[in-house]
This record gives structure tokens, C-alpha cells and sequence, in this order.
């Protein structure tokens, strides 16, 4: 029996619209991955011990609020170091073209902007996940 694939959606910082997150995680399940939901108002520290704890394969990081480029690499650093290292972090939500490569430098693999499919979001985890 195959092993499937984790997946922690999580909201951090005072970011409170999540209607994007809970399609890509409705859509994550009905793809057959396990889906774990952080909920609202996470900080950087709740969302990495969530992630030691349930032993995902991949955290899908979704903000609107413009503190991208503070939390999601915070994310980043404390997932490292807590040893996670084969864990794919991708991001999500209203994210200025110009901020994704520094994103991506800090460890993000992906990030998805509004108007992405979500079968995008699937095909890309299927694809790189260890």
C-alpha cells in the first residue's frame, strides 16, 4: 500500500481570509492527498511544529496580507531547522511578481498567484515531492 501524500495548508500571520486556502486544500483531498488545516492566525513557529507533528511532505503557505516576505521565509528557517529538510514548501495568494524570486531564494519552491488552477497546484506537488 502507497504511502500518501501529507499536506499542512497553513495561514500565518493576522491574515484573516481564507476562502482560497480551504478550495486548494477541498481540492488537495479530492486529489487524494491527506489534507491538515492550520487554521487562521498561525505564527511561523505553530505552523512548523504542526508540520513536525503530522510529518507532512509538503506545507502550502497561503497570505494576502502582504507579510510574505517576512513569514514565509521565517517558515523556511524554523522548518530546517526542526531537521525537515525533503519537506516542499510552496506558497500562495496575492503575491507581486516582483517578491516570487526572493521566495524562492529563501526556500520556496512555488508560488501560485490568484487565478491559478488548482490542478496546477496538484500536477506541481505530484511532480516534486520526495
Amino acid at each position: 500500500m502507497e504511502k500518501r501524500v501529507r499536506v499542512l495548508v497553513a495561514k500565518p500571520g493576522l491574515d484573516g481570509h481564507d476562502r482560497g486556502a480551504k478550495v486548494v486544500a477541498r481540492a488537495l483531498r479530492d486529489a487524494g492527498f491527506e489534507v491538515i488545516y492550520t487554521g487562521l492566525r498561525q505564527t511561523p513557529e505553530q505552523i512548523a511544529e504542526a508540520a513536525l507533528q503530522e510529518d507532512v511532505n509538503v506545507i502550502a503557505l497561503s497570505l494576502l496580507s502582504g507579510a510574505h516576505n517576512h513569514l514565509f521565509p521565517r517558515i523556511v528557517e524554523l522548518i530546517r531547522s526542526k531537521g525537515m529538510t525533503d519537506v516542499l514548501m510552496i506558497g500562495g495568494g496575492v503575491i507581486p511578481d516582483s517578491d516570487i524570486p526572493t521566495l524562492k531564494a529563501a526556500g520556496i519552491a512555488e508560488v501560485f498567484t490568484p487565478g491559478t488552477s488548482t490542478v496546477s497546484i496538484i500536477d506541481y506537488i505530484n511532480a516534486n515531492v520526495k
